[in-house]
């Protein structure tokens, strides 16, 4: 098994969990240097990108679907005020028929 260490251009490694953990030198004084940096942060913003990036056709599908919904309630909107003005057409020539019915009555 070849063991040769990673370095910063190709690491051998690109899962931030098994990378070893960025210690501080033995030769530095103590409280110099930042604490020892954990992958604690790193996996969880990690874990949060990729939930997004999990999410994102999840999203796009609910917004497809709002405006699919949004186009049929329109084009509901739309049968429905054709069928109205259909209607009232024809109640108006029901009364005009209704209006020479009688007028013919009256005239006999």
């Amino acid at each position: 098994m070849n063991t040769v260490a990673g370095t910063i251009d190709r690491p051998r490694t690109h899962d931030p969990q098994k990378q070893a953990p960025m210690t501080s030198s033995a030769s530095e004084p103590m409280g110099s240097a930042t604490p020892d940096v954990t992958t604690l942060g790193a996996h969880a913003a990690r874990q949060n990108r990729n939930r997004e990036m999990q999410l994102i056709p999840e999203a796009l599908a609910r917004a497809h679907m709002r405006e699919r919904l949004r186009q049929a309630d329109e084009q509901r909107q739309g049968t429905r005020l054709i069928a109205a003005r259909r209607m009232q057409r024809r109640a108006e020539r029901a009364s005009l028929r209704a209006r020479r019915a009688l007028a013919m009555a009256v005239m006999q």
